[in-house]
């Protein structure tokens, strides 16, 4: 690799053209070793970058990885209690004596233990009774006619709706109020 040719500043005289385009031949040589020295030590400097780079494309791909395997453990982890709930409620169920009311009862109870952990990890429920229509969390699957509830209003929930972490997972399937029917 060679250096460089430096150009001389045009303020700077030069008095002996001979001199300055050949200089000393020791001058010459320190020069050269001193720039191949800079040369293999930005080479040297360049490969390290470039391990180092890899390096963290390789470590970047196996924490994304490993993020990928073990991003549902939370949730996981917060239905376990919910498993164990549902274990207890089928063996109760199975027993001669089972109170049907009783058993009817811890099921309820599962099940809000369950909306509570899936709640924890921003998991939300849609049931827009009463409320006004909206085609980005609802579907109409039909209007009905209603003295109750205004136009353009949900009157019933046919399927529960849900979103996680405000992004929409299944619309709420809803019946809409076409508003007061017409009189015959």
């Amino acid at each position: 690799m060679q250096p460089p040719e430096q150009e001389q500043p045009a303020d700077v005289p030069v008095e002996n053209p001979a001199k300055a385009e050949a200089p000393a031949g020791g001058d010459l040589a320190a020069q050269l070793a001193a720039s191949r020295k800079e040369a293999t030590d930005n080479y040297d400097r360049y490969l390290r970058a470039v391990a180092d780079l890899e390096n963290f494309r390789r470590r970047t791909v196996r924490e994304k990885e490993e993020l990928r395997q073990f991003s549902a453990s939370g949730v996981l982890g917060d239905l376990i209690p919910v498993l164990d709930s549902l274990a207890l409620a089928v063996e109760a169920a199975r027993q001669p004596s089972a109170d049907l009311k009783s058993l009817a009862e811890g099921v309820d109870r599962v099940l809000r233990q369950f909306k509570n952990a899936l709640t924890t990890q921003g998991f939300v429920e849609i049931n827009p009774v009463g409320l006004p229509f909206d085609p980005h969390q609802h579907e109409s699957i039909s209007h009905q006619p209603s003295a109750d509830v205004k136009d353009g209003s949900v009157i019933t929930v046919v399927r529960t709706g849900f979103s996680l972490n405000g992004r929409l997972l299944r619309p709420a399937s809803v019946i809409v109020s076409s508003g007061p029917g017409k009189k015959h």
